[in-house]
Parts: structure tokens; C-alpha cells; sequence
């Protein structure tokens, strides 16, 4: 049997008018001239052999038989999205960028030497650098490669997974916090200090989880969404905070007071989407990342 329309398209425009009430707004939304969105209406209409709005000084009102289209027409849209967001995907993986994501604290020189020797080593290749602190959905594709921080194991059968090295964490101030007291040597004399915790739940309930037991709730100056947050806070000596170790020797600014048990490190993963592990330019990017980013992370 024949469909009865005629262009796929007109779904879109019956959807803008609908959710716009008239076709001048609608017009707007579209990018089209309004006379364009009335006839387009006025075809669908006569196709659809149905009174689809109904015409007064106000706008255009949908009729009952409108309203129970509705779910089909959104349901044709969504699909159309569907189809973008997997020709997007699939056009990226033809395109040989790697799409890396990470912490935006990761981008940082070492990485980008390391990037620089797989380009040299492997020949046309690029990157497509990611930085989030949110956790984007490697399964799905929107991302081939990434490295993670977190204190859990990631056991993920729709995922390659490879730990890349376990870091510890510290408890630091700013030089001008340190000089004005002194600083705590161990979890029993956290008294007399302002404290900044995470409000997040990213990767470091577990910091909260140790931290808060042994503080009054009056010592919490701060709450920090995420380690760049943090960091910034220290800065401004609003308080103590946690940061990774190796802060001490990457950050000037900051003084240690003392790293935290070995149970509170955080795991470094490396997460490939499989899909695009059979990339052969992915494959070796991984075989000769991991590696250099292990030794980066064990000496930093």
C-alpha cells in the first residue's frame, strides 16, 4: 500500500504548528516563511483527507484527530533523531579521530607528549580531546576512549577494560592557609581547621565517607563539585582539602599535610568502546598508550 504522504518532512512541520499554535510562530521555529508553513499544512491536510487545526484569530488549535496523530508524528521524529545521532556516530568512527575524554585536569603536557608520540609513530591519525567531568556513556559510542578516575572496580562486559595504576590522596592547604597555623599530621588533630569536602558523586564518597566522621559539621567551610573545584578552593585558603598526592610534586602552591589510607586511592582506567577497538588505528593507540601513561602516573 502507498503511503500517504508525500514528504516525511511535513510530520516536522505538523509538529512545530501543534506545539507552536499558529503557523507564524511555527514559522520561526522552522526557518521557514510563514505562507510556506500554512500551504504545507493545508497539503498534509488534503492528503491526510482529515481537519487537522482549526483556524481562528488566535491561531491555529488542533482538532481531536491532530492530537491523536500526535504520538505517531513524535514517534516518526524521534526515530529521524535516532537516525542522525547514529549516521554522526558512524561518520566519526570513518573519520580515523580518536575521540578521547577525560578529567579536564588530564589534559596537560604529559598527555598531550604521549598523543604526540602515537601520531608520529602511527602516521595520519587524529584526536578529538574531550574534557568532562561528567561521566559520558562510553558504551553508546559517544566516546571511542577514555580515562577515568574512581575508587570503585569497573567490571564492564560492554566495555575493554585495563587499570592503568592506583593514586593516593592527600589532605593539602595553600602556603598562606599553612602559615597562619599549623597543619595537621594525622586524622587524630583535624581540630582548629576549616575543612572543604565534596558535594559530588562522581568518585569520592569514599573521601567523604572517611573525612566527615573525624570533623564537626562547624568545620566544613566548603563543598566542591569536582577536583578542579578543589583545587581552586585550597587556592583561596578557604580551607584544607583533598587532592591526589601528586599534587605535591606538580603544584607549587600547595603544602601537604598527609596522605590519606591506602583504601581511599582512586583506580585510573582505561575504558575503550569495542565498536571502535576494531579500528585498527584505536587498537594501537591503546597497545601503546596504556604503558605511558602508567609509567606518566607512577612518576608524577
Amino acid at each position: 500500500m502507498k503511503s500517504v504522504f508525500r514528504n516525511l518532512s511535513d510530520v516536522r512541520v505538523f509538529l512545530a504548528v501543534v506545539r507552536a499554535g499558529s503557523t507564524l510562530a511555527a514559522s520561526k521555529t522552522l526557518g521557514m516563511a510563514q505562507p510556506t508553513v500554512a500551504r504545507r499544512i493545508e497539503a498534509l491536510e488534503h492528503v491526510l483527507r482529515l481537519d487537522l487545526f482549526e483556524r481562528n484569530t488566535q491561531g491555529f488549535t488542533p482538532t481531536q484527530d491532530a492530537l491523536a496523530l500526535m504520538a505517531s508524528a513524535e514517534a516518526i521524529e524521534e526515530a529521524a533523531k535516532g537516525l542522525d545521532a547514529m549516521a554522526s556516530r558512524l561518520a566519526s568512527a570513518q573519520s580515523c579521530a580518536i575521540r578521547l575524554t577525560a578529567v579536564a585536569n588530564a589534559f596537560n603536557p604529559k598527555l598531550s607528549t604521549i598523543l604526540e608520540s602515537f601520531v608520529e609513530s602511527y602516521g595520519d591519525v587524529k584526536f578529538e580531546l574531550i574534557p568532562s567531568d561528567d561521566t559520558i556513556d562510553i558504551a553508546a559510542g559517544d566516546v571511542d576512549v577514555a580515562i577515568r578516575w574512581t575508587n570503585r572496580e569497573i567490571d564492564d562486559p560492554s566495555l575493554i577494560c585495563r587499570k592503568l595504576a592506583t593514586e593516593s590522596f592527600s589532605l593539602f592547604a595553600s602556603k598562606s592557609y599553612a602559615a597562619k597555623s599549623d597543619l595537621p599530621s594525622s586524622d587524630s588533630d583535624l581540630d582548629g581547621h576549616k575543612y572543604l569536602v565534596f558535594s559530588s558523586e562522581l568518585a569520592y564518597e569514599k573521601i567523604n565517607n572517611w573525612l566527615l566522621p573525624r570533623i564537626d559539621p562547624s568545620q566544613i567551610a566548603m563543598t566542591c563539585q569536582d577536583f578542579r573545584a578543589m583545587e581552586s578552593s585550597i587556592q583561596m585558603s578557604a580551607g584544607i582539602g583533598t587532592l591526589l598526592t601528586r599534587f605535591m610534586r606538580t603544584d607549587d602552591s600547595l603544602v601537604q599535610c598527609f596522605e590519606l589510607p591506602d583504601t581511599l586511592g582512586a583506580n585510573v582506567w582505561l575504558l575503550v568502546n569495542p565498536t571502535a577497538y576494531r579500528r585498527p588505528e584505536v587498537k594501537a593507540f591503546t597497545t601503546f598508550f596504556a604503558p605511558r601513561y602508567s609509567e606518566h602516573l607512577r612518576k608524577s
